[in-house]
């Protein structure tokens, strides 16, 4: 089972930036965690992609096609703000998963609108890094179950 794992802008800065909203762990510390936490799913393999470019997001979106068979996206910025992402996981019709570190619906009012929502199977947010562990469990899941 092939997961691909995004994050969008600014999440390289984990660590540095707002550590009060984000915690003190770093993007590296994220994919250890999720290495690990992968390794009790027989035949998982993570794939990890960070760009802070809309369009690079969206070109890796498109190249998992036929490739993989799960996302696991952190749009973050781009979550209120990306029609180009929304439509790219649309088109390519892999199961996806929206994870976010914080809640959005606790925050300023333009981070609760997500674009990317309706073209996912599933949302995970406000559990810090931990949102990653839970989204990848439902997206195996849901994946063993298709």
């Amino acid at each position: 089972m092939e997961i691909l794992v995004i994050n969008g802008p600014n999440i390289n800065m984990l660590g540095i930036r707002e550590p009060e909203i984000y915690g003190n762990f770093t993007m590296g510390d994220i994919e250890v965690e999720l290495i690990e936490y992968a390794s009790q799913f027989e035949g998982v393999h993570l794939e990890f992609f960070q760009s802070n470019s809309e369009g690079e997001i969206v070109s890796k979106i498109q190249e998992a096609i036929g490739e993989k068979d799960g996302i696991i996206i952190n749009p973050a910025a781009y979550t209120h703000t990306s029609v180009a992402i929304l439509d790219a996981i649309k088109a390519v019709k892999i199961p996806t998963v929206e994870v976010h570190l914080s809640n959005p619906e606790t925050r300023e009012e333009f981070r609760k609108t997500s674009f990317i929502t309706s073209a996912c199977i599933g949302k995970v947010a406000g559990f810090k890094q931990d949102s990653y562990k839970m989204a990848l469990f439902g997206l195996y899941n849901y994946l063993k179950n298709e």
